[in-house]
């Protein structure tokens, strides 16, 4: 993660760009968000929540950028703490398809701006998250801050791209351990998989995921990747008994990845983000493949 943030913070100094400054709030902006990655685009454009869901697990899933100690916890998404957003008095609230149950609870607290990134029919989830930020800007009437972040993000994925042309890097297979048998695997049209693309990384996983950028599958299947000299990166947290039980796997012994420097382990990065986690993982990955290749 330090990692990460220093090369951010480097490559945005020798652009001469600067972060958006962020506001606490401004008239008719009081804001809550119940998504993380609307929650971290909110920031990019310059304007603080009074409030989001889940923020006990922001630095352990999304960590970039830093939540201000300010903001309040308003519960789980699935059941916001209605005293607590009677208190905030939001004119805005922020949610996603994932969460329309929830709309007729909500409705009576400030107005539903609902924004979709991650649906059946909304394609690359890139492509996607870069649509919603520009819908949210005119929205909270952020449109030159929404673009100036965008050019920023599409700098910085540039910069990723041209650190690592030339190298001959290994095809990735990007995977979340859930237990020693099976784990969760990334491909198209998910986010990961589009900055796959955008930093010229080849998925060692060409099967076409859920509209979420994922599927399960057991470790028998990581037999089915063609490539032999892929390389399996794996987020943390990785479940602790996973590594021991595996060495002692007679199926994960026959595997490629079971061969020194076939096995790597990224520090956590959202999948169901938006621009902000695509360009954290981005710097991860290209930290990683260009200290490994």
């Amino acid at each position: 993660m330090l990692v990460s943030r220093r090369a951010v913070l480097q490559y945005a100094a020798a652009m001469a760009v600067s972060p958006t400054p962020l506001l606490a709030e401004t008239a008719g902006q009081r804001i809550v968000s119940l998504d993380y990655g609307l929650s971290s685009t909110l920031l990019s454009l310059g304007l603080q929540p009074v409030g989001i869901s889940d923020l006990a697990d922001w630095g352990r899933w999304v960590v970039e950028p830093e939540m201000p100690d300010s903001v309040v916890d308003v519960g789980s998404a699935f059941e916001v703490n209605l005293e607590i957003l009677l208190q905030l008095k939001p004119d805005i609230i922020l949610t996603t398809p994932y969460l329309d149950e929830l709309t007729p609870r909500l409705k009576p607290y400030g107005k539903i701006i609902r924004l979709a990134i991650f649906t059946p029919d909304s394609g690359p989830v890139l492509q996607s998250a870069i649509a919603a930020t520009r819908k949210l800007s005119v929205e909270i009437v952020r449109e030159k801050e929404a673009e100036a972040f965008l050019s920023r993000s599409e700098a910085f994925f540039d910069h990723c791209r041209a650190r690592l042309a030339g190298k001959d890097l290994p095809s990735i297979a990007l995977v979340n351990f859930m237990d020693a048998r099976h784990l969760r695997i990334y491909s198209s049209p998910g986010l990961f998989h589009n900055v796959f693309e955008r930093i010229g990384v080849r998925n060692a996983w060409t099967r076409q995921s859920n509209f979420w950028g994922f599927e399960t599958i057991g470790i028998e299947d990581l037999a089915k990747i063609e490539d032999q000299n892929a390389r399996l990166v794996a987020f943390d947290p990785v479940p602790p008994d996973v590594l021991p039980k595996l060495a002692d796997s007679p199926l994960w012994n026959r595997l490629p990845f079971f061969r020194p420097g076939h096995l790597s382990i990224l520090p956590a990065a959202l999948m169901f983000g938006m621009v902000n986690e695509a360009v954290r993982f981005a710097g991860l990955l290209t930290d990683l493949l260009e200290r490994e290749a």
